[in-house]
């Protein structure tokens, strides 16, 4: 028996003579008496094809699986229980820009960026899911195929095809940008998948997961030296059906299109509609989709997209036109790039810790989901943004206050206030029948020694005041009609209002210790 959301796996052996990845595969039904679904297997190396099924309810499933090699289907029944404590399921989009997991329990998106953290050796895998372990972030983005860039010019582990890389001695710091590379000198087999490099990453996907933190997997990237971002259509397509095969059945999985899908100079925009259609109709389970940009945006309406993944557009502002975007496209803003809390030359990765959380605050205000990274070389001159391993920074130790103030919210989801004057940042809950039950105002990089606030004689409201900085949380007083909180004139601080009598009232949240640097 197994949870609902969790992986049921078959195994067969068959042939190994020709090319088993071009070959004959596994196609199986699943059923039980609410969903029936047909999944694709894979080839896992070794005379080894395999085939994962992730159930979405409780109770009685049959299967039959099917292979040309196969001398009789497989068939037989299971039975899929409860789901685990800590099991919600795949996250979903929910009141139009929200998420929840598909339990129904809200999801708030506090991602990390780390492109190549699982393609590092096993001491720095492990001090990486160590860090992921303090339960600061609960989405992670990374690459699927290695990256060359800046403080990244190193082999990777492993390679996703069988083959040779270029010489790299002949590469220099000058031509890492490498934007539709030439790939003279690799000598790649793109009908010949190396498994060892995709069941390393699934073993992270794993990982993440009985840590509660979403895989955002970015399929293509610009980045490359080793010519997988210009193959051709037919050999994406394997690529994709090889990826979804191995990894739709984990529920923690997101697709991620591409990482500055205009950097990619081989690829077209009827190229990109191309894959993400693709994918939707080869994932049985509809996991979210996205795709992020450098400078120009895609266009976030088209149906394969579930939400916007952002890339920051101008050196200062991001955050502060979250909620623009949400109406232009309709759906949930991830900004997943606001730039990075960091020291390194360039300026999207040289924020204060103190900047990163602003913009973290400003957008969770205004309806959307911040991302961090971090830029801050430790002796070995590795980020945490590329190589993962340990956190330098300030910021990332004061995301996890924000989270669970996020997660009082009635209902599901924020948005801004109507309530907002010129002057401050005010969010109320995205559900109308929650609205005047609550509100969150923020004052940014400002510094009030006090607000007033105006509201009907019939409402009371129980007023606290948050340093966001420190991750206090102080009862201020019990009021209605009209009011003033006092506040520190400090900055980066804010003002809890939650309704008394017949609105729902959240449960506060639980203030962690400030992590020791």
């Amino acid at each position: 028996m197994i949870g609902r959301w969790d992986i049921f796996e078959l195994s067969a052996q068959g042939p190994q003579s020709g090319n088993p990845f071009t070959g004959p595969q596994l196609k199986g039904v699943f059923r039980s008496s609410q969903e029936e679904k047909t999944v694709s297997g894979f080839y896992d190396g070794e005379g080894r094809f395999v085939i994962r099924f992730m159930p979405s309810f409780e109770g009685e499933y049959t299967y039959r699986v099917e292979g040309d090699f196969l001398p009789e289907p497989l068939q037989g029944t299971f039975f899929v229980g409860s789901p685990s404590e800590d099991s919600h399921g795949p996250v979903r989009v929910r009141n139009r820009y929200h998420f929840a997991y598909e339990d129904g329990k809200p999801y708030y998106s506090v991602g990390t960026t780390c492109y190549v953290w699982e393609l590092q050796d096993d001491v720095m895998v492990e001090k990486t899911l160590e860090t992921l372990s303090k339960g600061t972030f609960n989405k992670i983005r990374f690459c699927i195929f290695p990256k060359h860039y800046a403080y990244n010019l190193h082999e990777p582990r492993s390679y996703p095809y069988k083959g040779t890389p270029m010489d790299s001695s002949v590469l220099t710091k000058a031509n890492f940008f490498a934007y539709g590379p030439d790939s003279a000198g690799n000598q790649w087999d793109y009908t010949a998948f190396n498994p060892e490099h995709f069941r390393h990453i699934e073993k992270c996907i794993a990982a993440l997961r009985d840590r509660n933190i979403e895989a955002d997997l970015i399929l293509f990237h610009p980045y490359d030296r080793w010519g997988f971002s210009a193959m051709s259509r037919e050999d994406d397509e394997r690529y994709l059906e090889y990826v979804i095969a191995r990894f739709a059945a984990f529920r923690n999985v997101w697709w991620s299109l591409a990482n500055e899908y205009d950097l990619i100079r081989s690829k077209t925009k009827e190229d990109w509609e191309h894959i993400g259609s693709f994918i939707r109709s080869k994932d049985p389970y509809g996991h979210l989709r996205s795709i992020h940009n450098c400078m120009p945006f895609y266009d976030h309406s088209a149906p394969w997209i579930t939400h916007a993944s952002i890339q920051r557009q101008d050196i200062y502002k991001t955050a502060e036109l979250t909620g623009e975007w949400r109406e232009r496209w309709q759906k949930p803003v991830v900004l997943d790039e606001i730039a990075y809390e960091g020291t390194i030359q360039y300026g999207w990765g040289d924020l204060t810790g103190e900047e990163m959380l602003r913009r973290f605050w400003e957008a969770a205000c205004r309806g959307g989901y911040p991302g961090h990274g971090e830029t801050i070389p430790d002796e070995n001159e590795k980020l945490w943004w590329s190589h993962g391993g340990e956190l330098h920074g300030e910021s990332w130790k004061r995301f996890r206050f924000l989270r669970e103030i996020m997660e009082m919210t009635p209902g599901i989801g924020l948005r801004t206030s109507d309530m907002q004057e010129w002057d401050d940042v005010v969010a109320e809950p995205e559900e109308e029948k929650y609205r005047g039950s609550y509100y969150l105002c923020y004052y940014s990089f400002m510094r009030p020694s006090f607000r007033e606030f105006r509201f009907d004689n019939g409402t009371v409201y129980k007023a606290y005041v948050i340093d966001t900085w420190n991750m206090t949380r102080e009862y201020a007083g019990t009021f209605s009609g009209s009011f003033i909180v006092p506040l520190k004139a400090r900055q980066y601080m804010a003002v809890q209002l939650i309704a008394e009598g017949e609105y729902r009232k959240p449960t506060p949240p639980r203030i962690p210790k400030l992590i020791e640097s």
